[in-house]
Protein backbone atom coordinates (compact mmCIF):
# COMPACT_ATOMS: atom_id res chain seq x y z
CA UNK A 1 0.00 0.00 0.00
CA UNK A 2 1.46 3.43 -0.92
CA UNK A 3 2.32 6.09 1.61
CA UNK A 4 -0.03 8.99 2.27
CA UNK A 5 1.13 12.34 0.97
CA UNK A 6 1.07 15.50 3.05
CA UNK A 7 -1.13 18.27 1.64
CA UNK A 8 1.29 20.82 0.14
CA UNK A 9 -0.75 23.87 1.09
CA UNK A 10 -1.19 22.70 4.66
CA UNK A 11 2.45 22.05 5.36
CA UNK A 12 3.17 25.68 4.44
CA UNK A 13 0.47 27.02 6.77
CA UNK A 14 0.58 24.83 9.88
CA UNK A 15 3.29 23.81 12.33
CA UNK A 16 3.06 20.89 14.76
CA UNK A 17 4.61 21.44 18.18
CA UNK A 18 6.49 18.82 20.14
CA UNK A 19 3.42 18.07 22.25
CA UNK A 20 1.26 17.59 19.13
CA UNK A 21 -0.60 20.90 19.10
CA UNK A 22 -1.09 22.63 15.76
CA UNK A 23 -0.15 26.27 15.32
CA UNK A 24 -1.05 28.71 12.56
CA UNK A 25 -0.04 32.24 11.60
CA UNK A 26 -2.04 35.06 13.17
CA UNK A 27 -4.69 36.37 10.77
CA UNK A 28 -4.53 39.91 9.41
CA UNK A 29 -0.78 40.05 8.76
CA UNK A 30 -0.51 40.06 4.98
CA UNK A 31 -2.13 43.34 3.95
CA UNK A 32 -0.77 46.62 5.29
CA UNK A 33 2.27 45.05 6.83
CA UNK A 34 5.15 47.26 7.90
CA UNK A 35 7.77 46.93 5.15
CA UNK A 36 10.58 49.34 4.40
CA UNK A 37 9.67 49.86 0.75
CA UNK A 38 5.87 50.02 1.03
CA UNK A 39 3.74 52.60 2.82
CA UNK A 40 2.59 51.30 6.17
CA UNK A 41 -0.95 51.16 7.43
CA UNK A 42 -2.13 50.38 10.92
CA UNK A 43 -0.52 51.14 14.23
CA UNK A 44 2.56 49.58 15.76
CA UNK A 45 0.24 48.00 18.31
CA UNK A 46 -1.62 46.20 15.51
CA UNK A 47 1.60 44.85 14.01
CA UNK A 48 2.80 43.59 17.39
CA UNK A 49 -0.55 41.95 18.09
CA UNK A 50 -0.52 40.12 14.75
CA UNK A 51 3.03 38.83 15.13
CA UNK A 52 3.79 35.21 15.89
CA UNK A 53 1.87 31.96 15.94
CA UNK A 54 -1.41 31.06 17.62
CA UNK A 55 -2.95 27.70 18.40
CA UNK A 56 -5.46 26.30 15.92
CA UNK A 57 -9.11 26.29 16.98
CA UNK A 58 -10.30 22.94 18.38
CA UNK A 59 -12.96 22.63 15.67
CA UNK A 60 -10.27 22.67 12.94
CA UNK A 61 -7.69 20.37 14.52
CA UNK A 62 -9.10 17.12 13.14
CA UNK A 63 -9.15 18.39 9.55
CA UNK A 64 -5.66 19.89 9.79
CA UNK A 65 -4.17 16.69 11.22
CA UNK A 66 -5.67 14.66 8.39
CA UNK A 67 -4.20 17.05 5.80
CA UNK A 68 -0.81 16.85 7.49
CA UNK A 69 -0.91 13.04 7.52
CA UNK A 70 -1.06 12.64 11.31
Amino acid sequence: MPKNKTHSGSKKRFKVTGSGKIQRLQAGRKSGAAFASAPTTGSRKKHRRNAGLVELAPADVKRAKRLLGR
